[in-house]
């Protein structure tokens, strides 16, 4: 074992308090990604979550109905007088939001977003095929913000 601190150390706590008496203002990126991260950090507590109420591929269709049978998946989310109503297919996934609004929707995987698009003002919108995996979508409205509980949709 050699000597204790070694110089390195030494050189790097030289370097060290010159950057901190040297306290000039921080790179403009290094503010915005400061700020970006604090805006999303209540993200999740501000959003209501949709449970899933009915899904195509589990529960039997409602009498009346009638619907060709295929690779159509069919689901429902429910958070009090919201309903976020999805479609997936191999070719994607379309839904519509009520009460109807125009916004965003944001498609997340467990690793972060993959896709987002805008609602149109009657509350429709589309995304392309799902990864394989769990997703969960954020619908965000001038009149409300809800997330769909986790669902494997790919």
């Amino acid at each position: 074992m050699g000597l204790w601190p070694p110089a390195d150390d030494d050189g790097l706590l030289s370097e060290l308090g010159a950057a901190l008496r040297d306290s000039g203002p921080p790179p403009e990126e290094f503010l915005a990604a400061g700020y970006a991260a604090l805006t999303w950090r209540t993200v999740d507590a501000e959003l209501a979550i949709a449970e899933l109420t009915f899904d195509s591929a589990c529960d039997p269709e409602p009498a009346g109905l009638t619907r060709s049978t295929g690779s159509t998946r069919a689901l429902a989310f429910h958070a009090g007088p919201v309903v976020v109503a999805i479609e997936v297919t191999a070719t994607g996934i379309v839904g519509q939001l009520s009460p109807a609004r125009g916004g965003r929707v944001v498609a997340r995987t467990p690793h972060g977003p993959y896709e987002e698009v805008a609602v149109d003002p009657v509350g429709f919108f589309s995304l392309g095929p799902p990864p394989s995996g769990p997703v969960q979508l954020h619908a965000l409205t001038s009149d409300y913000a809800v997330a769909t509980s986790w669902v494997p949709l790919g």
